[in-house]
């Protein structure tokens, strides 16, 4: 069986079983290690075919991993462990209570976004755990070194651990103290996936998850309007994707796609979420962003010049309700256009973060205004930086193909 195999069923049961892990031992630390001992485990197990039930194969040897540490470390008695019911399956042991959400990644991701965990540390934690993403991916992500992020992560888990928080189903009461960290965690988690024009990376089944997961919140929560909003934005960006490659697998830059192949009915159903999120809260943040999609996606034909004084004039707006580096560096983008490439790079050169030389769109940024305004050398610099980042297959190509074009 092929490594790209094993990794795609790790990836699509870890996050539920990990859940389950922690909700029958309340150690996060042992759940994650003994998880990690299964998949080991797993890699010669399955050289030559799966199991009928990878995941409850999977969550059965950690499950007798971590009772075996217990043990060892004379710690069996004093783990206050339920008893198991007679013989439960492992889907009964990760699924319990689903009728409340309705989705398993989407109430795994409510679980750890728990109110007593700091705020700046639940997405995060939700990410790495949840989502299987890296530490040094999440750093990216959130502009910050890994070692802060580290060390916010094992903060986190003590306090999972010190307070005793159970790894359970939230109702409905508790859904607005966590939603910000859920809608927070899926805007990461997507935005990975989107990252990678061509799909070809290991978190592009992101990008089709979060259709569903943004769709059974919306069911949820129809009177939120920053979650109809994160539907509609997923919507808008999904509809675009047919038109992000060429021929050759390179990306397509946004302002040079033909509409004509982007998706009319996710381009729909992203209006319909849209028009609900605008009548309820025009000026949310989220819904601000959306806008930006759905100026994009109203483009009917490459005929039509790019609407850059719009998208400007959109991202002045987002500003007064979400100043962060990224939005300004999305920004500058249509300030080229519209005001002009020096304004721009004036911009982005004053942009401040811990981990904005980690940051791709950053240096691609930066070196697309850097070659246009004729300074080749540093555009150079820029490109190589990007590249070294390690982007996807069709951006890689895209990003190449801009440096061997600077004279």
């Amino acid at each position: 069986m092929s490594t790209a195999a094993l990794d795609a069923v790790f990836r699509a049961a870890g996050g539920r079983i990990i859940a389950a892990l922690a909700a029958r031992f309340r150690n996060l630390d042992l759940a994650e290690e003994c998880f990690a001992e299964a998949c080991a485990r797993a890699v010669s197990g399955w050289s030559r075919e799966l199991p009928r039930d990878p995941a409850g194969w999977l969550y059965r040897v950690a499950e007798r991993a971590a009772l075996d540490q217990l043990r060892r470390a004379g710690t069996r008695e004093t783990a206050i462990l339920p008893e198991p019911e007679p013989e439960p399956t492992a889907e009964d042991l990760m699924m319990a209570d689903a009728r409340l959400i309705p989705d398993q990644r989407l109430q795994l991701i409510f679980v750890c976004c728990h109110p007593a965990i700091h705020a700046e540390a639940r997405a995060a934690l939700t990410l790495r755990l949840v989502c299987g993403l890296s530490t040094e991916e999440i750093a990216r992500a959130f502009l910050i070194s890994e070692p802060t992020l580290a060390q916010r992560l094992v903060r986190a888990k003590k306090k999972i651990a010190v307070a005793g928080i159970r790894f359970q189903t939230p109702g409905p009461d508790a859904w607005p103290d966590r939603l910000d960290a859920v809608l927070s965690t899926i805007e990461v988690a997507y935005a990975h996936a989107h990252a990678d024009g061509a799909g070809s990376g290991r978190h592009a089944d992101y990008a089709s998850e979060m259709l569903g997961i943004t769709a059974t919140l919306a069911s949820m929560m129809p009177a939120e309007a920053e979650v109809l909003a994160l539907a509609a934005m997923v919507r808008f960006a999904e509809a675009r994707r047919p038109a992000r490659t060429n021929p050759d697998g390179g990306m397509v830059p946004l302002s040079e796609q033909d509409p004509a192949r982007w998706d009319a009915a996710l381009i729909a159903q992203g209006r319909a979420y849209f028009g609900a999120a605008a009548r309820l809260a025009p000026r949310a943040p989220r819904v601000v962003a959306a806008l930006l999609h759905a100026e994009w996606c109203a483009r009917p034909s490459l005929a039509e010049p790019p609407p850059w004084a719009n998208i400007l004039t959109i991202y002045d707006a987002l500003l007064t309700v979400r100043d962060d580096v990224i939005t300004r560096l999305n920004r500058a983008v249509a300030l080229a256009e519209v005001v002009g490439r020096e304004a721009a790079l004036e911009e982005v050169d004053a942009l401040d973060a811990p981990g904005l030389a980690h940051f791709l769109p950053y240096h691609a940024v930066r070196a697309g205004l850097l070659s246009r305004l004729g300074l080749n050398g540093a555009a150079r610099e820029a490109y190589d930086a990007a590249l070294a980042l390690g982007p996807g297959e069709a951006e890689r190509q895209w990003l190449e193909r801009r440096r061997s074009e600077v004279a």
